[in-house]
């Protein structure tokens, strides 16, 4: 079953976030994951979304977003992205 994982962003230091960002395919690539969306300018149709930029990737399985997320190489670089950005990350599974 597909899992994704989404991730809302807030920025607060858009250098070291574009440093992340710069650094992120590069690693993204040697998974078995899937870049569905990275939005910096979502439409919010209903309710107030305080936030700057919506991310979601497809992965296999759980174990396949689990060995992304926890990867040394992401570790090394998300570094960045937590200091360049308020982050809500949420792992949720398909529906088949």
């Amino acid at each position: 079953m597909s899992v994704y994982i989404i991730a809302q962003l807030k920025f607060t230091r858009h250098e070291l976030y574009d440093r992340y960002q710069s650094r992120f395919m590069d690693v993204f690539n040697k998974f078995k994951g899937k870049l569905l969306v990275a939005d910096g300018h979502p439409v919010v149709l209903e309710g107030e979304w305080p936030r700057d930029k919506v991310v979601i990737m497809e992965f296999p399985d759980e174990d396949a977003a689990k060995e992304f997320q926890n990867s040394p190489e992401y570790q090394e670089i998300s570094v960045d992205r937590k200091a360049g950005a308020d982050a809500i990350v949420l792992t949720v599974r398909g529906l088949g």
